[in-house]
């Protein structure tokens, strides 16, 4: 008869053909094996952060269903999100001429404070506070919006918000005296708790040279800060 070729794929079913368990064992340390196998370009997060996903998505007034022609919505939201992380509130105060250190009230010494006498204009130094001038008619989100959006899909864990707080270099001296003259403010990434209602104000947490919000011990902050034991 002609020459053919024997199919083999059902003697892939006998026993003298089937591989044995061991030849399947796995390393130890699999996980770092995968983690040294990267081919090419990717777009997964490979940046460990304490900050959910959600957090950093801008909020948009645009209809999940667009018409032909018009801009989608996960587009719109993109372009913000890029929009929005490419500014620095530092930059764009010192683009207008304000030194964000001066932007706290200080203690003032009466006796370097130039008169009248001196022939100078006087100096009315920074005396208000910040939140006075706050105005909260053309904000996107409440407070609890913004502190909602540390509680991802399915856990019961709250994450800290990502934001940034004009905070003193010193924590030490910023706790006791946050009026000092040895004082430097400068704008600090955070990572917002909690919210208080009655004072208007929010609870954050400096984040560490990674970006990471963690206490002492090195664990993560969640649920604002509070433990198991209160």
């Amino acid at each position: 008869g002609p020459h053919v070729h024997k199919d083999l794929l059902r003697q892939a079913d006998l026993e003298q053909h089937t591989p044995k368990v061991t030849t399947f064992k796995t390393p130890e340390e699999f996980g770092r094996c995968l983690e040294k196998q990267v081919i090419g370009p990717t777009t997964e997060i490979l940046t460990k952060s304490d900050f959910p996903l959600q957090a950093f998505k801008p909020k948009v007034q645009i209809p999940f269903q667009r018409l032909p022609g018009q801009c989608p919505r996960k587009i719109e939201i993109e372009r913000r999100r890029r929009l929005y992380h490419s500014l620095d509130i530092a930059q764009l105060l010192s683009n207008e001429g304000i030194d964000s250190n001066e932007l706290m009230p200080r203690h003032q010494d009466p006796d370097t404070m130039p008169t009248i006498e001196d022939k100078r204009d006087p100096i009315f130094p920074v005396y208000l506070p910040l939140k006075i001038f706050d105005n909260e008619e053309y904000d996107c989100r409440t407070p609890e919006e913004w502190i909602l959006l540390g509680l991802e899909p399915g856990s019961h864990e709250r994450k800290p918000v990502p934001g940034k707080a004009l905070l003193p270099t010193d924590d030490l001296l910023g706790h006791e005296d946050p009026k000092s003259q040895k004082l430097i403010y400068k704008w600090t990434d955070v990572g917002v708790l909690d919210y208080d209602k009655e004072t208007k104000l929010y609870l954050v947490h400096k984040t560490d040279e990674n970006g990471l919000v963690r206490d002492e011990e090195g664990r993560p902050v969640v649920n604002g800060g509070v433990t198991a034991e209160g």
